[in-house]
């Protein structure tokens, strides 16, 4: 019996059987629940095998009651999958973990904790991705799109971070179709990490990837047909947020409307950050007995983030704080920069004031939230080259890949390396009436 995993349940069951007796098959596609499909199978296939249509029939019955029974193991299983068992803590692992939230180190002990775990350096980056899983707790969660060259360490940040975040809280996946988000369960997503390995593995689903960022929420209409009277409908599948985001890119040029709906964070690929992590991958061999200690940090991270509870944050300067306006782009740039206080406060919950406010339970951001969101915000939000026009992004990439080329042709340093308007003209033979305008301004 093929086809089962298709089946919703309900009141069809429709699925390809096959039946064999010695060489001989009979292969066909019915409705289990309807008598007369059984009754049109049982009836071809005791002529297709030569037997008894009754020993047909007294099979099929058999047959019924263990697809049935696959089909409630099938339910069962995709129910743990969209809601996987927490496991109960014991009175000790939440003293542990209250204590840990408690520590007025609580951000250096996290970052000490990714190191003993084997992740050396990017300290803000860890950071970031830390607060942002913690951020999908909040109504505005943080979504976080890590951009590198190959090889460079991006997704064992990514991993790294994930390891620390309970199986329950994430989803992950490794490519999305077009319509894939669309027909996931109603509430698996909510208050979830959605983990895509690859943007470039996400492009077809691009378009629901930012309303899911924008709006908090999908919704599709489609057509299909009433199972009881056999006409078509529409049905309406909702998929719930909010959701914080976890996405990797080797493209120089990401989809820029999604990555405006992220904190862009660039790997560390200098020289210094590469003898780091050759220093802890020897250590890893040296002492393989520190991969124990890495999982007792994981487990204890894993009971923190299910002692944090849900909570609106407040920030009580939010009208003193200032922040740049000379680009429209700013615009959503702030807000990103006001939910980077709230997971920071969320994570401090328990050693920050917490009140009534609107009948909800708030915490209140202290300053040193505000302190750390702008250490934070200045290597994320700071001037990137996503704040020029795109016509001159690329004249920039143009210029940069030419400088280079002259520098690696020469054998000198990049800043050594002399040229003219001319000699890009005829060297790069510029064809784009834009960059020639672009250039003309800049050189």
């Amino acid at each position: 019996v093929r086809g089962l995993r298709r089946q919703r349940g309900g009141q069809r069951l429709r699925a390809s059987v096959m039946v064999t007796r010695g060489e001989r098959v009979h292969l066909d596609t019915l409705d289990l629940y309807s008598a007369r499909s059984r009754r049109v199978f049982v009836t071809e296939a005791a002529v297709e095998l030569a037997v008894d249509p009754a020993t047909v029939k007294h099979d099929l019955g058999h047959v019924l009651v263990a697809v049935e029974e696959a089909q409630d193991a099938l339910e069962r299983e995709a129910l743990e999958r969209q809601h996987p068992t927490v496991p109960e803590m014991t009175d000790t692992q939440r003293h542990e973990a209250l204590a840990f939230l408690k520590d007025p180190r609580l951000l250096q002990r996290i970052l000490e904790d990714y190191e003993s775990c084997g992740l050396v350096g990017e300290e803000t980056n860890k950071l970031v991705c830390y607060l942002a899983c913690v951020s999908r707790l909040l109504p505005r969660p943080l979504s976080v799109l890590i951009q590198s060259s190959s090889a460079a360490g991006k997704t064992s940040l990514v991993e790294g971070t994930l390891r620390l975040m309970p199986p329950e809280a994430q989803v992950r996946i490794s490519s999305l179709t077009g319509q894939s988000l669309y027909y996931m369960g109603r509430d698996e997503l909510k208050h979830k990490i959605l983990s895509v390995a690859e943007e470039e593995g996400a492009s077809e689903a691009a378009y629901a990837l930012k309303l899911l960022q924008s709006e908090g929420r999908l919704a599709i209409a489609c057509a299909g047909r009433d199972g009881a009277t056999g006409r078509q409908r529409t049905e309406q599948y909702e998929v719930e947020g909010p959701v914080a985001m976890l996405l990797t890119t080797t493209a120089e040029e990401p989809d820029a409307e999604l990555q405006n709906r992220c904190l862009t964070l660039v790997v560390n690929e200098q020289p210094r950050q590469t003898a780091a992590i050759h220093r802890q991958q020897r250590h890893a061999y040296l002492h393989p007995a520190d991969g124990h200690v890495g999982g007792a940090l994981q487990e204890r991270h894993h009971q923190v983030q299910r002692v944090l509870e849900p909570r609106m944050v407040v920030i009580p300067y939010a009208d003193q704080l200032t922040f740049r306006t000379d680009q429209t782009r700013y615009r959503r740039d702030h807000a990103t920069y006001l939910s980077l206080i709230a997971p920071l406060a969320l994570l401090h919950q328990h050693q920050r004031e917490q009140v009534h406010h609107e009948g909800q339970l708030c915490v209140l951001a202290a300053v040193e939230d505000v302190r750390w969101a702008n250490e934070l915000a200045t290597g994320t939000l700071g001037a990137r080259p996503t704040a020029l026009l795109p016509q001159t992004r690329r004249l920039l990439r143009q210029l940069d890949h030419y400088v280079r080329a002259c520098a690696a042709r020469d054998q000198v340093r990049p800043e050594a390396v002399r040229f003219t308007q001319r000699e890009l003209r005829e060297t790069l033979h510029w064809q784009d009436r834009a960059l020639r305008r672009q250039l003309r301004r800049l050189v």
